[in-house]
């Protein structure tokens, strides 16, 4: 698969539009992963699975009474990479009985020439 072609699934798209919009693929980047889970205890317990250097893990309580997890992994942004690293996540957040709630990165402006 070219740089230039994405799958026309919702990571695809993503990345289509972060191409359109100036992204810079080239460099790595902490990208965020996240889920919800029904308690405080569960988020935890997952959030424990991710440890490393280039990981780093957030657990919050969300208005709604569940709670968040964010795992930030920083890495290239790839379709294959990402795609990995979300059913990596799944695996570990689906038996604890949470679900996964998408992924983002955040690029400075200056590197967008804003």
């Amino acid at each position: 698969m070219s740089n230039n072609t994405f799958p026309d699934d919702v990571s695809g798209i993503v990345l289509r539009r972060m191409k359109e919009g100036g992204f810079d693929f080239t460099r790595i980047h902490p990208i965020d992963f996240y889920a919800i889970f029904p308690d405080e205890e569960r988020a935890r317990m997952a959030a424990r699975n991710f440890r490393g250097e280039s990981l780093r893990t957030e657990v919050s309580a969300r208005d709604d009474g569940a709670w968040h997890l964010q795992v930030s992994k920083v890495m290239y942004a790839t379709y294959a990479g990402i795609d990995t690293f979300e059913h990596d996540l799944e695996s570990v957040v689906l038996p604890l009985g949470g679900v996964l709630d998408g992924w983002g990165v955040t690029q400075e402006a200056a590197h967008l020439g804003l």
